[in-house]
């Protein structure tokens, strides 16, 4: 694993941003965009020619792009009730009773927002709260299934108020969903699901189709092609913000244990090749532990292959001369997730600017925020996170502005009014409020 030891040449290397339409994919990536689509296009140009085709063929394209990318027949695009059904035979009770006590903590976190969301209504002024009528939610699929994404997409949205919540996640080569996200897509209440992945999803929720109806706002993780569309989207519905590969920064300093650390950065960096698992600490000591024990423990893993590619290409660990410069960088990466193990952890909290999740101390491991702690494991990726935030209740909430003034109000800020409006050239404006005014002066005398 790299070292690097001069924070600039951390800024420029392991640390350094790229815009989402100019990432790097892998040549095997490249070479299945030619086989789909004939030809060799940028993942960019690949999003949006799925968006096009979408918007023309509906279904049709949906079930050709099954085909041709997921490698899958479907006849029907829609999950059943009976196959919801039959998840729970195929999966261990140890694992639903695991997926309920964190659909429940999931809910609760969720719950004790809403209470707190409320906005009272004072001087005539206020704040009227709506949920969102249909969300639609993306689950990621692929190498691994993902049933806490489902809890930590659909809970808040549930709470909220949404109507009627859809999720999407793609099948397996048989048709098939991973009977564990079906299970956790029944314990969070999730209305309706269907088999479909990658950018063709994400088309399909913002534009309708035959079969998959249109949302108001499309929420969740997913890889480049799924993140463009997100993006691509935006504007014909909301989206919760850009979630590319995930990605862990932990600071520590020399009170750190090596084997923990090590534990933390193997858990990122086993999602997929493009995760990034950093780390920055005062301690080079603690630095070149860490980097033995990752080799250590990287020889032990299922996922060995994953892991070992994402901490050679994303990976690293930078040195700094105190935790003043390590959270000046940590703030500069605007990290999704960030792991305080240091001394005294409290005192530095108010120093970090920009995460998406914060994790404080060695007993508060990020992989309990990934499951089971209660807000949502979905956060802001890519440096987003200096302008996003992670995923909540205000996701699936929207605002509308109340005004009921009575004639106090409008004889006190009338005049003000008008004047504003007749300098602007709004003439019809200041009318609007002297007749007004006038009347009021009428009824008075």
């Amino acid at each position: 694993m790299r070292i690097i030891r001069e924070p600039e040449a951390a800024k420029a290397t392991l640390l350094r941003r790229v815009p989402l339409e100019l990432a790097e994919v892998s040549p095997p990536v490249r070479q299945r965009i030619k086989e789909v689509f004939g030809e060799e296009l940028s993942p960019d140009e690949a999003v949006a020619r799925i968006i096009h085709e979408v918007q023309i063929k509906g279904d049709s394209a949906l079930l050709d792009y099954s085909r041709t990318i997921d490698g899958v027949e479907l006849t029907r695009l829609e999950v059943s009730k009976e196959e919801v059904t039959e998840a729970y035979e195929a999966v261990a009770a140890e694992l639903v009773q695991a997926l309920a006590l964190a659909a429940e903590r999931v809910h609760s976190f969720h719950l004790a927002q809403r209470r707190h969301s409320q906005v009272d209504f004072e001087n005539g002024l206020g704040i009227l709260l709506h949920p969102l009528e249909r969300a639609g939610l993306y689950v990621p699929g692929g190498t691994a299934c993902y049933p806490s994404t489902v809890l930590m997409t659909a809970i808040p949205a549930k709470v909220a108020g949404v109507r009627e919540v859809i999720l999407t996640t793609p099948p397996g080569r048989d048709g098939s969903i991973p009977p564990p996200t079906l299970v956790a897509a029944d314990l969070a209440k999730v209305d309706r699901i269907f088999k479909l992945g990658g950018a063709q999803a994400i088309a399909a929720l913002a534009l309708g189709t035959e079969s998959v109806p249109k949302v108001d706002k499309i929420c969740g993780p997913g890889n480049i092609f799924v993140t463009l569309a997100k993006k691509k989207v935006f504007g014909m519905v909301d989206i919760d913000g850009l979630h590319g590969p995930t990605e862990t920064l932990l600071l520590a300093d020399d009170s750190a244990e090596a084997k923990f650390l090590a534990a933390d950065l193997l858990a990122q960096a086993e999602h997929d090749e493009a995760a990034a698992a950093i780390l920055i600490t005062t301690s080079s000591e603690l630095a070149k532990e860490v980097a033995e024990e990752i080799e250590r423990q990287l020889a032990q893993l299922e996922r060995r292959d994953i892991a070992g590619e994402s901490l050679k290409q994303k990976g690293g660990i930078v040195i700094v001369q105190d935790m003043e410069q390590a959270i000046e960088l940590a703030n500069y990466y605007a990290p999704e997730h960030l792991s305080l193990i240091v001394r005294n952890p409290w005192s530095y909290l108010g120093k970090i600017h920009h995460a998406g999740g914060i994790f404080v101390g060695m007993d508060s491991p990020e992989v309990l925020g990934d499951y089971v702690a209660g807000p949502s494991h979905v956060m802001p990726t890519g440096g987003t996170a200096r302008f996003f935030s992670v995923l909540g209740l205000g996701d699936f909430l929207k605002a509308s502005s109340l005004v009921a003034l009575d004639s106090e109000a409008l004889k006190a800020l009338g005049p003000a009014a008008a004047a504003i409006a007749r300098a602007e050239g709004l003439t019809a404006h200041a009318r609007a409020v002297e007749m007004r005014l006038k009347l009021a002066e009428e009824k008075e005398d």
